[in-house]
């Protein structure tokens, strides 16, 4: 009898479903840790945002007119309308939901694979908040239309506060 060298089918079948099912727990993981790196970057933009809005208020007086085309609301002309900020995909738009002479609220809309993420704010208060449930279907206009808004339990940005 020869001495053989090698795997068999089975082997080979037992091997390979064990990798089928480690991908299968391990993707889903994966992809929310991806998920929350962007929701991060995004937060870091409205903080930049919202500097820029500062240096605004020490050149203007006034946070209005920061927007596209001297609008209290929308895109802002000040700072990027996007995160992330530098490279080629956008994850999320950034706008200015409000703003007035003393106070804002800006935000950053989740589009592309980040939709459905909800709706992240920040106010000139210092106040942050995030959709969690995403009733405000992901867009800043759904805030403050009760019930599509940003509730009190939902101000942070964490995923529980």
């Amino acid at each position: 009898m020869k001495n053989r060298k090698g795997f068999t089918l089975i082997e080979l079948l037992v091997v390979i479903a064990i990798i089928g099912i480690l991908a299968m727990i391990a993707y889903p993981s994966y992809q929310e840790s991806v998920k929350k790196s962007r929701r991060v970057d995004a937060q870091s933009a409205l903080q930049g945002l919202a500097l820029a809005l500062e240096r605004w208020y020490t050149t203007k007086g006034t946070y209005t007119g920061a927007a596209t085309g001297g609008a209290n609301t929308g895109a802002p002309v000040i700072f990027s309308t996007k995160s992330p900020i530098d490279g080629a995909g956008t994850y999320y738009h950034l706008k200015i939901q409000s703003a007035s002479s003393s106070t804002y609220v800006i935000g950053a809309e989740p589009v592309g694979a980040q939709s459905g993420d909800g709706v992240l704010i920040l106010k000139s208060t210092g106040a942050r908040g995030w959709d969690i449930d995403n009733d405000a279907n992901g867009l800043l206009s759904g805030l403050g239309a009760s019930p599509n808004e940003v509730e009190s339990t939902e101000m942070c940005w964490k995923s529980s506060c």
